[in-house]
This record gives structure tokens, sequence and C-alpha cells, in this order.
């Protein structure tokens, strides 16, 4: 009876021990997990505090726009883009040939004028964007007959000059009009004469020199 009651205790341990050990590697495997989801999670959210860090710096460094960036990059207007900025004007160059008094009309409904060439600097700037083309300037002798005048009423007899050898010469008579020819040199041609034309105009909200005193 002893020996039988010895082999059933023996028997009830051992399932107990059986059925417990796997309970016991259950709850370990699941501290282990516990534990490791801990220290990815700490070690994440390090790194994104370094991250977020580091892209502040790299906002905080990063140049900022500067106001007036637009008149920057167009400075004759950003809707304007056709017209092309030099030394404190802007200058449009047309795409269509028409005779002076159209080229001059056109200039005066973009808020404008014909070109009035004051330096050399100014004629080297046209005479390199015209390629060797033919475009209106505002200069005329229609009132009087070799008495050249600018259209703004800027002083011609004392101003600069960048006519071609032996222009004016009014050949064939009625040569009332001014335009730059072959090496943006000046000739004098018939107001009726298609060309080109270039228009001029202060920078916005800057007033013609002409106008400044009056």
């Amino acid at each position: 009876m002893e020996e039988e009651k010895y082999q059933d205790d023996l028997r009830t341990y051992k399932e107990k021990c059986c059925i417990q050990r796997p309970i016991f590697h259950v709850y370990v495997l699941l501290a282990l997990s516990c534990l490791l989801s801990a220290i990815f999670l700490i070690v994440a959210l390090s790194k994104g505090t370094v991250l977020s860090s580091e892209l502040s710096k790299v906002i905080i460094e990063f140049p900022k726009p500067k106001p007036g960036l637009d008149h920057e990059l167009f400075p004759c207007g950003p809707d304007t883009p056709q017209w092309e900025y030099f030394d404190g004007k802007c200058y449009y160059f047309s795409l269509a040939k028409m005779n002076w008094m159209r080229a001059k009309v056109q200039c005066e409904d973009r808020q404008s004028q014909l070109a009035i060439v004051n330096n050399m600097a100014e004629q080297n700037f046209l005479q390199t964007r015209s390629r060797n083309e033919r475009y209106w300037i505002g200069l005329h002798d229609m009132d009087l007959e070799g008495h050249w005048k600018w259209i703004d009423g800027s002083d011609y007899i004392n101003s600069f000059t960048y006519w071609k050898r032996g222009e004016p010469n009014n050949d064939g008579f009625n040569e009332d009009c001014a335009h730059l020819w072959v090496n943006g040199e000046w000739n004098d041609v018939y107001c009726t004469y298609q060309c080109y034309y270039v228009c001029e105009k202060p920078l916005p909200g800057v007033r013609p020199p002409h106008q400044r005193n009056t």
C-alpha cells in the first residue's frame, strides 16, 4: 500500500512539475519581451529628441528669405518680366516693327517713352541688346529741320550723341526720326519707316530726372 501511495505521490509531483515549468518559462519570456520593448522605446525617444534638436538647428541656421526679394529678382516689377533692367531704368525691346509715331504711342501705353540715350554705358547696353537690328529711339527733328531734340525735353545740344559717320544727313529729305542702326550707331530716316523700338521707364516709384524739380 505504501509503495503504491509513493508511486501516486511521485506521479502527482511530476505532473505538477511538468505543468508549472512551461508556465514559468512563459512568464520569463513575457518579462524579457516587456523589458526589450521598454529599452527600444527609450532608445527611439532618445533618437527622436536628438533628431528634433538637430532639425531645429538646421531650420534656425537656414537663411530666411529677405523681405523684398521679388524686387531684387524683378526690379522692374514681378508682373513685367519682358522689361529688362539697366542702371536704374527699365527697357522694353519690341517684337513688332512699326513707324516712329506708332512706336511712340506704344511706349506711352506702357507708361514709358521711347529710349533717351544719356551716356556711353547706356549706348553699349542698347547696342549689345539690339544685336544689329534697327530700333527707334526718342530723338527727332520734325519741328524744325536740323534741330534735333529728345521727346522728354532733355537737352540735346550738350548731351551725348552717337551718330554714324556722316549722319544725320537728311538724305532724300524728311529723315526726321532717329533709330539705332548697324553696331548701334544712330541714323536718321523717314518716320514712316518700319522697325523695332525701345521703350524706357524709371524703376517703379522713381520719377524721371527731368520731372524731379517740377
